[in-house]
């Protein structure tokens, strides 16, 4: 039975769902490096949260509800990933990728999925240290400890390009 303070949470979430799709989209990418993919956990991000829009109390917090789900899903599917035994194609990058800049993309590697999804919240989607605390249900200065040595790791990592590059 659905109440009608339930049918307003899951207009609600369906409202951030369209409003944030790049951004999820966005998200997602950064974790599989793959349109498909990236895509693919978009569309399971949006059924997971119309499926639970019910447990949503506050809808101040859907949006970081939705990026807690799509990073969980993009974690799933890399963990998918790895049980299967099979051919990947090379990662293509078409023209309406968002990350152009293949050398911050491979330093995004060097990362663990917690600092990963700290610098893409915080860099790629420009969001606020408290949202992002909220988002990944840790406390402010870890939060800022994690950037911290995400960013140190990412330098390091760009700079060993650098100078494999030079001639």
């Amino acid at each position: 039975m659905t109440t009608p303070n339930m049918q307003k949470m899951q207009q609600l979430v369906e409202q951030e769902l369209l409003s944030s799709y790049d951004s999820l989209y966005r998200l997602a990418f950064t974790y599989v490096k793959n349109e498909a993919d990236a895509m693919d956990i978009v569309q399971e991000t949006a059924y997971k949260a119309i499926q639970n829009s019910a447990s949503v109390k506050n809808e101040a917090f859907i949006k970081t509800w939705l990026w807690r789900i799509a990073i969980n899903t993009s974690l799933e599917s890399l963990r998918g990933r790895q049980r299967e035994i099979s051919y990947e194609a090379p990662v293509e990058y078409g023209k309406e990728d968002v990350y152009m800049d293949f050398d911050t993309i491979d330093a995004l590697d060097v990362l663990n999925e917690k600092e990963r999804a700290v610098v893409v919240l915080r860099y790629f989607e420009d969001r606020k240290l408290q949202e992002i605390a909220a988002a990944l249900e840790e406390n402010l200065s870890t939060v800022k400890s994690i950037l911290y040595r995400s960013l140190k790791k990412m330098k390091i990592k760009l700079t060993e390009g650098e100078l494999c590059h030079e001639p």
